[in-house]
């Protein structure tokens, strides 16, 4: 009687105490019970499914976005809280909202308030942030599973940046000069330009982004204390960022696609240095005939 010798054995290379006499059907190595994984013909061990798993395209919109099984904004809901926290510390301490806001005369020493103004709203007004806030999470949880996270939160930023950066350009001397502003009106009206031009480049109808538009364009020029200077800026930056990202759209998955794709980056880097060279501009401009004005 014959006894097979344990040490010629087939084992498992992940658990070597364990003799395996089925084999992976793509790397042909053994595979005990614990690493076997169905595959459409036999079994696959578990380092060739997770090689597989990395190797598979990965599945993109034509603007970068990464499909999700979940729906949620998650990008949207956090920017709301930030916002909402903020609003929380404005009512208990008003430095918070002085130490945020943006004014024109602050943008050479303290240029940070180009974007923190975008999370500080009017503590005075309960439905400056509802408002906002509302069409945040409307907006926003229609675009950011389009651009992903990343493009989206870089599409909100930029647009609040171009929402200041036109306060700066805009504002009258003196008394514009200033005036403090706040709200992520400019962020929220970056959205909205935004989703009219890529929608326009999905061939989808845009009737109603154009008439809320266009309804809040108004508004902001025609109600005292709105900043409709930070609702231009914003939304001709939104619509810039939006162009940006339609010009290296792609629908392929191969390596040319995802390198048209990520040009996007690269324009967006340089859109942020024309917007920071405009501030550099209006504010030396202005600094002369502010010194001027005042002999100073």
């Amino acid at each position: 009687m014959s006894h097979s010798d344990p040490a010629a054995a087939p084992v498992c290379p992940r658990h070597p105490d364990r003799v395996a006499y089925v084999r992976c059907q793509r790397c042909g190595r053994p595979a005990c019970p614990d690493c076997q994984r169905p595959a459409a013909v036999g079994i696959q061990c578990v380092d060739c499914v997770a090689q597989a798993s990395r190797e598979a395209p990965r599945a993109t919109t034509r603007f970068g976005g990464t499909p999700r099984r979940t729906t949620r904004p998650l990008v949207t809901l956090v920017l709301i809280g930030l916002c909402v926290l903020t609003y929380l510390g404005q009512q208990l301490n008003d430095e918070v909202t002085v130490a945020l806001w943006f004014g024109p005369w602050l943008a050479e020493t303290e240029p940070w308030r180009f974007l923190t103004a975008a999370f500080v709203h009017s503590p005075s007004g309960f439905m400056h942030i509802v408002f906002n806030m509302y069409a945040l999470y409307l907006v926003g949880g229609y675009l950011e599973p389009m651009l992903g996270r990343a493009r989206y939160l870089a599409l909100y930023l930029v647009s609040a940046l171009g929402g200041s950066v036109a306060v700066l350009l805009l504002a009258s001397v003196p008394e514009g000069w200033f005036t403090p502003t706040v709200g992520a009106s400019g962020a929220v009206f970056g959205l909205f330009g935004a989703m009219l031009v890529l929608n326009r480049h999905l061939g989808r109808d845009t009737t109603g982004i154009l008439v809320i538009l266009g309804i809040n364009m108004v508004i902001g020029f025609l109600v005292s204390g709105i900043s409709w200077q930070a609702h231009v800026g914003g939304a001709v930056t939104g619509v810039v960022i939006a162009g940006i990202y339609a010009l290296t759209s792609s629908r392929g998955r191969d390596r040319k696609s995802v390198t048209r794709r990520r040009l996007a980056w690269p324009g967006l880097a340089v859109l942020v240095l024309l917007l920071g060279a405009l501030s550099v501009w209006r504010i030396h401009e202005v600094t002369g005939t502010v010194v001027w004005m005042f002999g100073s």
